[in-house]
């Protein structure tokens, strides 16, 4: 809620003077049904929003998570007169949001005592250059079942009939709608047995005999091939330090269950 200047003024100068008026309840935000809600809540929420960077501390910030406060205290309280908390569904939800809570804070300690070094992130993203190699390939593709259906669809491709149709109307594989079309993509992004047959043909060739893999039997149509355009380290720097922060967490995760006793 944003308040008006005057208004804003008028609950400024009321709650200087509540709290000099009375100082046995200057710790305190508001009281409800008897319950207090402290000033230190009210600051930790302040300095949680203001963190994730959601807005600034301002008196409007601090009057609308007040009300919050006050909202959910009322909610919390009659909550507890219906005895919700006592259900088995919400103790089990307690406990599970509780795990979680723990749990994070127990990572993100791990994490600040464990950070990613820039020469391992280096390393990741030399790794991946390598991985990706120098060159993007345009290629299209019809998959099908059986390597008859493969080897008819080769005979009619040779007799003058059009990629584009003959992979929209046989091709097993979602990108049959465009045409069999796969896009710019390293071979890296296919498995091996397609990549070692597409990167050996020439421009505009098209696979003589059908290519197996565990989907089934490829016809491969090379369109063209390009340079590879990597980003530099610094545009994906965060991205890979992301990558390898979640792989150490799984690590760490990983030891952890491995020395524990489980029957």
């Amino acid at each position: 809620m944003i308040l008006k200047p005057a208004r804003l003024s008028l609950a400024i100068s009321f709650a200087v003077s509540a709290l000099v008026a009375a100082p046995a309840f200057a710790q305190n935000v508001a009281t409800v049904n008897g319950k207090p809600i402290p000033a230190a809540k009210l600051d930790q929420v302040v300095k949680q929003v203001v963190a994730q960077g959601r807005a600034t501390d301002s008196p409007q910030l601090r009057e609308a998570i007040k009300r919050d406060l006050i909202g959910r205290e009322v909610l919390i309280q009659e909550a507890d007169k219906q005895g919700i908390g006592g259900r088995a569904d919400v103790k089990a939800a307690i406990d599970n949001a509780r795990q979680s809570i723990i749990i994070n804070a127990m990572l993100a300690d791990y994490v600040k005592k464990n950070p990613i070094k820039d020469a391992e992130i280096k390393a990741e993203y030399d790794r991946y250059k390598a991985q990706m190699g120098d060159k993007e390939y345009h290629a299209r593709h019809i998959l099908v079942a059986t390597e008859d259906e493969a080897k008819a669809i080769i005979t009619k491709l040779k007799g003058g009939a059009k990629f584009e149709d003959l992979a929209k109307a046989q091709s097993k594989d979602g990108s049959a709608a465009n045409g069999g079309d796969l896009d710019w993509a390293s071979p890296a992004n296919y498995v091996p047995e397609f990549s070692k047959a597409m990167v050996a043909l020439q421009k505009g060739a098209i696979t003589d005999t059908p290519v197996k893999s565990q989907y089934g039997f490829h016809v491969i149509k090379l369109e063209d091939v390009r340079a590879a355009k990597i980003p530099a380290l610094d545009e994906v720097k965060q991205q890979v330090a992301e990558q390898l922060q979640q792989r150490q967490l799984a690590q760490y995760r990983e030891s952890l269950v491995k020395k524990a006793k489980i029957q």
